[in-house]
């Protein structure tokens, strides 16, 4: 089916286009949703002013979503999720549950399409998550998942002082694994004293030698002469 384009279709068309569709997605969702009308000669008649006015609200929403990605860059939101003991989720946080709670922090509806979560989040913690607001615009915001029954801010403290713990520990573990190592120069000294001694020790035995064989040199001598 031929149909002219009353609005912007992501990734299909653009207000004012005309294009031909499969009779399925025109009659089932592009004319129901008033995205698309049949290309009637009337219809083909308005797609200039129809191009015009897809484009003013295709910058309209472009410049709102700017706005919007001001407005959430560096945000935070929480996330009030039950969970055991060792801070494990029973369930997971899931883009549409990130949606609302950034829709409760803008008063703006926010599709849970746009909220990207490479991985599940089961785990108790702080996650940096990206929304793409529109092809062009994309925000950071972080995300804290708190266990029921906690206040978000005390336990954002605990996450910190926790933070703290870990780093002193391994640092400590570094400067102790530092001093129990041996400094290599004393070893190649001691390897060098070792092998000056053998050295001394060939010297003496040579010496030894020569000294028995001048001995029994002479002895034959002596006998010679009787």
């Amino acid at each position: 089916m031929r149909v002219v384009f009353l609005e912007d279709v992501a990734g299909v068309a653009h207000g004012g286009d005309v294009k031909e569709v499969k009779n399925g997605f025109a009659r089932n969702y592009l004319i129901p949703q008033a995205l698309a009308t049949p290309a009637t000669n009337e219809a083909l008649q308005r797609t200039r002013r129809l191009g015009r006015e897809a484009e003013t609200k295709r910058l309209k929403t472009l410049a709102d979503m700017k706005e919007l990605s001001q407005e959430l860059d560096g945000s935070q939101v929480t996330v009030e999720m039950k969970a055991g003991a060792s801070g494990r989720l029973y369930g997971s946080v899931t883009n549409m549950i990130v949606a609302d709670e950034v829709a409760k922090l803008t008063d703006r509806e926010i599709d849970r399409r746009t909220i990207q979560i490479p991985e599940s989040i089961r785990q108790v913690g702080v996650y940096q998550i990206r929304i793409k607001l529109h092809p062009e615009v994309e925000t950071d915001i972080s995300v804290l998942v708190h266990p029921s029954g906690t206040d978000p801010a005390e336990f954002l403290a605990s996450l910190s002082e926790e933070e703290e713990v870990d780093t002193e520990s391994t640092e400590d573990a570094a400067e102790t694994d530092t001093a129990d190592v041996s400094p290599e120069p004393v070893v190649e000294e001691a390897a060098t004293d070792e092998a000056a001694d053998d050295t001394v020790d060939v010297e003496d035995d040579a010496e030894a030698t020569e000294a028995v064989e001048e001995d029994a040199s002479e002895s034959e001598e002596q006998g010679d002469s009787v």
